[in-house]
């Protein structure tokens, strides 16, 4: 007989936080232009809201709890990656030049032609 499947509730960190950081860094703006004291104070106040609010962004807020799990993510799958040779490189960039020196003047000669049917052929103008 199949056991009855557990189902346990995960807990999404309240949206609420999204804006709590984004609160955070214009008051830190706020304070910072508002304020008529000390430079090094209002340097102060700003950055600190500043820390204040990325931190809250990135590890309450649920958009910067996913941020930063798809960096994580995207980095371990950065390390799998296999790059080429300096060798294969080098000869890939040949390919891709020659290649575009080829399309090149396939697309000149085109131009050329149709330039030439049309001009010289169909309207008469041509030298």
């Amino acid at each position: 007989m199949n056991k009855p499947v557990k189902t346990e509730e995960v807990k999404q960190p309240s949206i609420v936080f999204n804006y709590a950081s984004i609160l955070l860094i214009l008051l830190g703006l706020g304070l910072f232009y508002g304020l008529n004291t000390n430079v090094w104070l209002k340097w102060g106040i700003f950055i600190a809201s500043l820390v204040a609010g990325v931190g809250t962004f990135f590890f309450l807020a649920p958009m910067g709890i996913n941020l930063h799990g798809y960096v994580r993510d995207s980095y371990r799958e950065l390390q799998k990656v296999v790059w080429p040779t300096r060798k294969e490189t080098v000869q890939f960039t040949w390919i891709v030049f020659l290649f575009v020196i080829v399309l090149g003047l396939f697309l000149w000669a085109v131009d050329s032609s149709l330039a030439w049917l049309l001009y010289g052929v169909i309207l008469g103008k041509g030298s």
